[in-house]
């Protein structure tokens, strides 16, 4: 049996931040047994330049994000998704598209580092922060008993 991949979404509103650290952290940590994506509902456009300085800062991938809407993992040619984790709030509480084959889902709120209004260094730290909160929760979440997967149809929770 060969080993599967699993496809992760994470969602955000904007996906410039939290959703984008998630993306990275985990196309990192996940060694080859998870493949990352992140959108969001109303996309800003652009990546928060403080996510890709601290991606950068703890040796992270910062290359190639873009801010993209989820409408783009909905089509017949998006890849099949077999979780999909809100990481805002506000994208927990909105209404989510359809997403085919039915993936198991969760919310992980974490602060917003891009609300944060002041210095430089102020907004850098609490990109470290969410970037740290991340870190923790995709650990917990790679350290699972993914083996168990293999080959079952992953439900809804």
């Amino acid at each position: 049996m060969t080993d599967r991949i699993f496809n992760v979404l994470f969602l955000c509103t904007g996906n410039s931040a939290r959703s984008i650290l998630a993306e990275s952290i985990l196309n990192k940590d996940g060694e080859g047994r998870f493949r990352a994506f992140s959108a969001g509902s109303q996309p800003k456009g652009a990546v928060n330049p403080f996510a890709l300085k601290v991606l950068k800062s703890f040796d992270y991938p910062s290359e190639g994000f873009r801010s993209k809407g989820w409408e783009e993992f909905v089509g017949p040619d998006a890849p099949v998704m077999d979780f999909v984790f809100t990481v805002c709030d506000n994208a927990a509480g909105e209404t989510c598209p359809v997403w085919p084959d039915q993936p198991m889902t969760a919310h992980w709120g974490i602060e917003d580092p891009a609300a944060v209004d002041g210095p430089d260094i102020q907004k850098e730290a609490s990109f470290v922060a969410a970037f740290r909160y991340m870190k923790n929760r995709i650990s917990a979440f790679t350290s699972l008993p993914v083996a168990r997967l293999r080959g079952q149809r992953v439900a809804r929770v």
